[in-house]
Parts: C-alpha cells; structure tokens; sequence
C-alpha cells in the first residue's frame, strides 16, 4: 500500500513507494544525482535504490547482455553499479536487488541531452524504462535538452531538477490510456532553459528529422590535436545531426519552451518534442 502525504515544500510524498532509479550516462553521471534527489522528493530514503552502468551505455537500446555474465557492484547501501546496459540494470534490480519484488516506479535519466524523433530508437534511456514496461512497471525517462540558454548553467538540469517532482506526480496521479498486453511508458524531455523560463506540461507526438541519419567516417591517422568539433560524431554533444540536424515544427508548435511529456507504447508508437521556435538548432545526445 502506498500512502500519499504532504511535505513541506508541498510535494507529495508517496510513503512505501520503492522506486528502481537508472541511467545510460553512468554510476557517476551528473543527471543521475539530479533523479536520485527527485526521487527523495517522492518517497523516503530507504525505498530509493539506485542500479546504474559502471560507464558510459548511451545509445545502445534495449540492448542486454544475452552471451556473457555481468558484474554487480554494491558501492553502497541501496547504490548498485552494473558492468552492462541500461536495460540490464532494470533487470538487475529487479531480480537482484529486489529479489524478484517489482518496485513501483521505474525512473531512468536524467540523461544528458534530449531524447526525441529517431533518438528514441537508440537511447539506453528509453531502453531501461522500456524494459520497465515489458516487466509491468510503471516507469518514465527523463531527459534534459541542451542548448545556449542553459549549456553554460552552473546547473545545466536546473529545469529537470526544480520541475521533475511535479511533472512525476502529474503522471503518477493521471489515468493511463488502457492497454491490453505491454505497459504504457512515459518520456519527458525538459527544455533547454532556465527553471524560471519553464511555463507549462505539453503532450505532443512523434517529430521527425528529415535527411538526418547516422552514418560512418574513417578518421584513420588524424592527429589527436584536431578538435573534435571538427567531427560530429565526437563531439561533446554526440549527436550526428549537430551540423544541419533540425526539427520540423507543428502548427501548434510554441515559441516559448514548455517541458513535454511524452508516453510510448512499446515500439508501436513513439512521441517526441518538438523545439521552442526561437531556437531551432538541434543540441542533444543520446
């Protein structure tokens, strides 16, 4: 049973609600410390659990380790890293830490960089609350875009830290459309902005990025002084649409930024965001 008081700060907190946090970006990322106080918000410190990558697992999907064993790692109570995917941390925690007792709540991000259009295809962030789904959790992907207005934040997450508690609890307390068969999952991409800048929740459906795709280049013998803003695909955004990577806007598109929640069934249908009009360069990772 889950009982819902009111805290101080006016959140809700959901007492005996456990909830299994992850990422793609790493045990050590700065967008899981982000989650991990988001999810003290939402409940008490002794059913927040962490199992995350032991390194860097963006962009690989569901993907899971299906030939070799992996390694688990307490690193501290109720702290978990795993030598594998997103989507095997779930699993791990699950049947690991948990002992086969699902948690109510899947939590995966916050990554770094949107998570929207063909991103969604390949991010190990949508990758473990996907897995969340399939084992009949509730579970939601949080993803902060960057952009100029908050890549040089003292706090690049500043919007996904002040606004992810309530933007959880909107979930929590909404009815999910009815689905026979696989869960239904969230994915929430904050805007690339100051908190204050943040006005209001949007539903919005799948985007698209035409003529952008991933591709292959030899940089066999280029000399490590070469900055790697020369080359997309290593840059510090990782993204290989950076150059020329826009998206196309609904008519319904806005020219402020709102946070945008977005929920998929399975790999049958997939949302995304679509960018605030006054900043149409594509800044993201996945």
């Amino acid at each position: 049973m889950i009982i819902v008081t009111t805290i101080q700060n006016k959140s809700l907190l959901r007492v005996n609600m456990r909830i299994l946090i992850t990422n793609d970006d790493g045990i050590n990322a700065p967008g899981l410390k982000i989650l991990t106080k988001i999810a003290l918000q939402l409940t008490d410190k002794d059913n927040v659990v962490t199992v995350a990558p032991s390194s860097e697992r963006s962009g690989v999907g569901h993907c899971i380790s299906y030939a070799s064993p992996m390694m688990i790692t307490e690193i501290e109570q109720n702290r978990f890293s795993v030598d594998g995917y997103p989507a095997d941390c779930v699993l791990a925690g699950i049947y690991h830490v948990f002992d086969g007792k699902k948690p109510d709540l899947v939590l995966s991000g916050v990554n770094k960089g949107n998570n929207s259009a063909e991103n969604v295809l390949y991010s190990g962030t949508i990758g473990a609350a996907l897995e969340g789904a399939l084992q009949g959790i509730k579970s939601i992907a949080l993803s902060q875009y960057y952009g100029p207005q908050n890549i040089n934040l003292k706090n690049p997450f500043e919007a996904s830290e002040i606004h992810g508690v309530q933007v959880i609890n909107e979930i929590l307390d909404s009815k999910l459309p009815l689905s026979e068969g696989y869960k239904i999952f969230y994915n929430v991409n904050f805007p690339p902005t100051t908190a204050q800048n943040v006005c209001g929740v949007r539903y919005v459906k799948q985007g698209l990025r035409p003529k952008s795709f991933f591709s292959t280049k030899s940089l066999s013998g280029v000399p490590s002084a070469i900055p790697a803003e020369s080359y997309p695909r290593y840059s510090s955004f990782r993204s290989p649409s950076i150059k020329k990577g826009t998206m196309s806007f609904s008519e319904t598109a806005a020219t402020i930024p709102h946070i945008l929640i977005i929920y998929l069934k399975f790999l049958l249908s997939c949302f995304c965001w679509s960018l605030p009009i006054s900043d149409k360069r594509l800044f993201g990772a996945r």
